[in-house]
């Protein structure tokens, strides 16, 4: 009976180092697809005490109007929040951003729709501060139809929705490439090293160096020139990619600044009631024995 168990260990622990080994094997195979690490943006938000860059946001809200929202919505997002604290348009003389006269005038280039309260037609007007973003499709059936039959997503929360999410859509952006040797592509499909995906089907090399990244639907949206600067900034995609990942970065998440102080307060606080602690622990315990 011994001699049996022994033998079943014998086997299990055989057993068990060659299904390690076989992972092993396989770890390099499986290494080489998937996406590419992003690149850093050298954003000024990261790190605990990382701010948004206000000239950056101004920037990368011209981008996503000009570029992006011709595709890509914004649903969570008010021309009002343009104006908030630490927003790309923000005026501490305007307390109220509804009152902030650049976000009325950058509202006003906009035409959404609405519906004549006399007549009851749909009409079009100038959008007002309250208004959400003027999404480009009336739904998400139409969004799809007008782009190959992927609707392009909502960017309202896009650098929440990825990991490393500034840095990923940065990435993304300028990160466009021609497809490698081998790789078979289909039509209305872009390679891209940084896009999620597993290309290994599409591979027609070895497999164990398949390339990185994945297919997306969406061409490359920046070139060189495409949006005009009046600070003096370059005008290239590299700096593009970067503002309006900076600018969805905020859109995400507009309360960090906010969040980050309250942290560091709070941090000083613990701090602070830690040593009281410990000082009336020693007062009131002292000379006991324990």
């Amino acid at each position: 009976m011994t001699i049996g168990m022994k033998t079943v260990s014998i086997k299990t622990i055989l057993a068990s180092a060659a299904v390690i080994l076989g992972l092993a094997a396989a770890a390099p195979a499986l290494a080489s697809g998937g996406a590419s690490h992003p690149r850093s943006g050298g954003f000024s938000f990261d790190g605990p005490f990382g701010t948004y860059d206000q000239g950056q946001l101004q920037r990368g809200y011209k981008v996503y109007h000009e570029v992006c929202s011709a595709c890509h919505s914004m649903n969570l997002m008010h021309y009002r929040n343009l104006g908030d604290a630490h927003g790309p348009f923000w005026n501490p003389k305007y307390p109220n951003p509804n009152d902030n006269p650049v976000v009325k005038a950058l509202a006003k280039e906009v035409q959404v729709p609405d519906i004549d309260s006399e007549t009851g037609e749909p009409i079009q007007r100038d959008a007002t501060p309250a208004d959400k973003f003027r999404s480009p499709y009336p739904n998400a059936t139409a969004a799809a139809a007008g782009n190959g039959g992927a609707a392009p997503p909502d960017l309202s929360v896009m650098a929440k929705a990825r990991h490393d999410g500034g840095n990923y859509i940065y990435s993304l952006l300028s990160g466009y490439k021609a497809a490698p040797a081998g790789l078979t592509i289909r039509d209305g499909q872009h390679y891209n090293p940084y896009m999620a995906g597993d290309l290994t089907p599409f591979w027609n090399g070895d497999h164990k160096h398949v390339p990185p990244g994945g297919f997306i639907a969406m061409p490359p949206p920046l070139k060189d020139g495409l949006v005009t600067y009046d600070d003096g900034s370059p005008q290239t995609v590299d700096q593009y990619a970067k503002d309006v990942a900076a600018f969805i970065a905020w859109t995400s998440e507009p309360k960090m600044v906010e969040r980050k102080q309250a942290g560091f307060g709070v941090l000083i606080y613990l701090l602070i009631f830690a040593g009281i602690t410990y000082a009336s622990y020693r007062r009131i315990w002292k000379g006991v024995a324990h």
